[in-house]
């Protein structure tokens, strides 16, 4: 069994975030961004929390938020960790971090080398990174939106901190993608969903495995979607 840590992204409903508890993630995310198919009003994400607390790391994904906001989530939710998926700097990281005293995992998004050098100026100051494909120019939201990046990229990156891989990944793929990177986690949303911000039970589960064994699905499951 891999110790590779797995996180699964974006989750709204209690069934959904029953499969990924059940199935062995460590990290469940909940995303506070109205232009996400995946967000969460604060009232879910306080009872989702709830649900999952005590039996995974509650992450909280927030897009270049303000401090009161922060603080209202603080209180409500009591996230494990912050996921910072904006423009984000170095200041901005140890600002949350010292206010709101909880770690902080910094998206970065890797379309090219000089993305992997501001990655490793940002992991000297975040507990960890997460590497996501770079979005289009003309993306209205952060993210690989469901593609992949050239992972060879990732042998400029400093080990130094843990990373979380992401971007285009699912259950066929999640296997190779753990054995080319050595990615220490890795990160999941559009890729385990019927539909952009729907979740599916069986894709999760089968993201997991793969994850934690190695293995590849008996047969391709149609539902996955890759650009959502």
């Amino acid at each position: 069994m891999s110790s590779t840590t797995v996180k699964i992204c974006g989750l709204s409903t209690p069934d959904t975030l029953d499969a990924a508890l059940g199935a062995g993630a460590e990290m469940v995310g909940f995303v506070c961004f109205p232009k996400s198919p995946r967000h969460v009003d604060l009232s879910t994400m306080i009872a989702l929390a709830e649900q999952a607390r005590g039996r995974a790391d509650i992450v909280v994904l927030t897009v270049n938020t303000t401090d009161a906001d922060l603080r209202t989530l603080n209180e409500a939710v009591k996230p494990d960790w912050w996921q910072l998926h904006g423009s984000e700097d170095a200041d901005r990281i140890r600002a949350v971090q010292s206010r709101f005293g909880r770690p902080v995992m910094k998206a970065v998004g890797v379309g090219c080398a000089d993305d992997v050098s501001a990655a490793n100026a940002l992991g000297q100051v975040a507990d960890r990174l997460l590497l996501d494909a770079k979005p289009p120019k003309d993306a209205t939201r952060p993210g690989g939106l469901g593609t992949p990046f050239d992972w060879s990229l990732l042998d400029a990156l400093d080990r130094q901190r843990p990373f979380m891989l992401s971007g285009g990944l699912s259950p066929a793929t999640v296997g190779d993608a753990i054995e080319a990177t050595g990615a220490d986690g890795v990160d999941v949303s559009s890729g385990v969903e019927s539909a952009p911000g729907i979740k599916d039970a069986d894709l999760i589960r089968q993201f997991i495995a793969a994850a934690k064994t190695g293995a590849t699905p008996a047969s391709p499951v149609s539902k996955i979607r890759t650009n959502a």
